[in-house]
């Protein structure tokens, strides 16, 4: 969808779209509404939120993983606090494994870039590995980086 189409549908819809809003956390979280890891339940449907033009942003607001914050970016944006269904303790598998592609999001205050890389440890969720990028060329860095484990498949590096 161009930018352009995003605005004129933003510009006509009176409010968010809250269903939008629950797909991103189900995707974010990489499980639906009261499975376990995902949200408990669905966004209040009372809520009228400025509809957003600019993509979610989606983080963990702690290291425990039980809510995720929904923001809107925009000058008149918003912020949400989904609470997440506890995830019942297993024996720690791997979500990622080394030599595993992986896509590395680099996020900061209002913005996120992602790129495509390589584990070059394995780790479970929230747990630091060294990651690789890969260049344009499919050539990979020499440079590792360290980076979070989010979920199989998704490392990110917070910036301050």
């Amino acid at each position: 969808m161009s930018f352009s189409l995003a605005l004129a549908i933003a510009a006509a819809a009176p409010f968010a779209d809250l269903d939008a809003v629950d797909r991103e956390v189900a995707r974010f979280t990489g499980s639906g509404i009261g499975q376990p890891g995902g949200a408990i339940a669905a966004v209040d449907r009372r809520l009228r939120l400025n509809p957003c033009v600019s993509p979610l942003a989606l983080t963990w607001r702690t290291q425990q993983q039980q809510t995720v914050v929904v923001q809107c970016p925009d000058a008149a944006g918003w912020r949400l606090y989904v609470p997440v269904k506890r995830v019942a303790p297993q024996a720690a598998l791997p979500a990622v494994n080394r030599g595993d592609a992986v896509t590395i999001a680099v996020s900061g205050d209002g913005f996120s870039v992602s790129q495509p890389g390589e584990a070059l440890e394995s780790g479970t969720v929230g747990s630091w590995i060294r990651v690789r990028a890969v260049n344009n060329t499919r050539r990979f860095s020499n440079d590792s980086l360290r980076a979070r484990i989010v979920r199989p498949g998704l490392v990110g590096i917070p910036l301050p």
